[in-house]
């Protein structure tokens, strides 16, 4: 596999991987976010409001490509980047990110049809995740794909069969299974005699890789392991990235074949609260030249590459959700805003039970005084309730949030809600409409997914005459 060995920078040209840790990386910090003077991405809520309707989310593409070239840049030699398309498939986004130079993280058909019409070259795209359709398997096959993860020895033997009706031989990882549980300095296998729905335990793994060794239509390239996700401990990432080389040279080492590639998945993380320190890029890109050096000096690691497959971070921070207000109770002390949507279109803080930050934003016309931010910034801050229009209890964006006391017509933004927002959401509950989004690139707001209409998809329906 070879995935791109640059990342985007705001000048359309990718930045060397390896360089020493610049400015990029220096600069980034929760000051660089999407909401900024009352604005996203640089414009005014109410005439985003006006213009696309509410709910909807929208993108900041300039953003986005800081955010890459400022990972990028802090990476030794080696280290590659992958996005994970899970956390963001919309087709602008995800050219977008191909255009910024890296490579992309499938788990689905779907996914690869996304990723291949964002113009990712084949040979850029890894494919993992659990269930894997033979024919997705297949048609991943016969687009060249640059690397499939294998999660089982029935799955690596599916595909055997796949790549040899297809007369080709598939690049393939192993996956590991490890504990999800706790931090990732605790990198522990799941036994033997256990299991898990992700990957392999190491014995079952040593017998795969063996296996494909010997195999005319597998090419193994190494192993991948996943820790945890939203980290924010640049020295605990690294230890899983060092735990996950061991592992990887000693089953090559085992197997007999040459170790190229290690996938250390994703588990980058980005705070969401207020007050929380971000991931410290800067000793997080010194622990890993580290280990670099250290894999350098060993001869069957010097050729190695790594690869890191962000979503969130890259993505989180460059989106929001933007709701009105439709409703306003409680008490003066403690007011409530029932907005124009819910947990419907953004479901994490709820499965999460994690709030994420917000901001009371001027809803009215850009001309209307009374809607400016600097009215917003007179009104008393109170603990806010901000909840959906849902008739269910888990409906809640926040339960004391400090904010503004608001009013009817006013906008509230959820933020880091680029990751795991619209694609993770439960759109069909209630049959409200599906939002629409917008993306934001060089002042320039552009709408890239229709809102849909419940009468839109009843029209997709059938009653049957029985």
């Amino acid at each position: 596999m070879t995935p791109a060995s640059g990342a985007g920078s705001t000048t359309g040209a990718p930045p060397e991987l390896g360089a020493a840790p610049a400015s990029g990386a220096a600069s980034l910090s929760l000051a660089d976010e999407i909401t900024s003077c009352a604005t996203i991405a640089g414009q005014s809520p109410a005439d985003l409001a006006r213009q696309f309707g509410t709910p909807l989310f929208v993108y900041d593409l300039d953003l986005l490509s800081r955010r890459v070239e400022a990972l990028a840049t802090i990476l030794p030699r080696g280290f590659k980047l992958a996005f994970a398309v899970k956390s963001n498939p919309a087709l602008a986004v995800v050219a977008h990110l191909a255009r910024c130079g890296i490579g992309a993280d499938i788990a689905s058909g779907g996914e690869l049809e996304t990723v291949l019409r964002a113009g990712f070259d084949p040979a850029d795209i890894t494919m993992t995740g659990p269930g894997k359709r033979p024919e997705e398997l297949a048609a991943a096959v016969a687009c060249g794909i640059g690397c499939i993860t294998v999660e089982s020895p029935g799955e690596m033997r599916r595909l055997e069969a796949i790549a040899a009706a297809a007369g080709r031989r598939q690049r393939v990882l192993f996956r590991l299974a490890v504990r999800e549980d706790g931090p990732l300095e605790r990198f522990s296998l799941i036994g033997a005699a256990g299991g898990g729905k992700f990957g392999m335990p190491l014995d079952d793994l040593r017998a795969a890789a063996g296996y494909a060794v010997a195999s005319p239509h597998l090419e193994p390239l190494g192993v991948h392991a996943f820790g945890a996700s939203n980290v924010l401990d640049a020295a605990e990432l690294a230890r899983h990235t060092e735990a996950t080389v061991a592992i990887a040279k000693d089953v090559a080492t085992q197997a007999g074949f040459r170790l190229s590639l290690v996938d250390v998945g994703g588990g980058l993380g980005i705070p969401y609260a207020d007050g929380e320190p971000p991931l410290d890029l800067i000793r997080y890109g010194e622990a890993l030249a580290g280990l670099r050096a250290g894999w350098d000096a060993d001869s069957t690691l010097r050729d190695m590459e790594v690869l890191l497959e962000p979503g969130r971070f890259l993505v989180g921070p460059v989106g929001v959700y933007l709701a009105r207000v439709v409703d306003v109770k409680g008490t003066p002390d403690a007011p409530i805003a029932i907005l124009d949507g819910g947990v419907n279109h953004l479901v994490r803080p709820a499965l999460i039970r994690q709030e994420q930050r917000l901001r009371l934003l001027p809803g009215g016309a850009s001309d209307e005084p009374s809607r400016g931010a600097a009215e917003l910034a007179a009104r008393e801050v109170r603990p806010t309730t901000v909840a959906g229009p849902l008739c269910t209890g888990i409906d809640f964006f926040a339960t004391a949030a400090l904010l503004p006391r608001p009013e009817v017509g006013d906008l509230i933004a959820v933020l880091d809600a680029g990751a795991y927002g619209f694609t993770e959401s439960m759109p069909l509950f209630l049959s409200h409409p599906i939002p629409a989004e917008v993306a934001v690139r060089g002042g320039r707001p552009q709408l890239i997914r229709a809102r849909l209409t419940p009468t839109e998809l009843l029209d997709r329906q059938v009653s049957p005459d029985w």
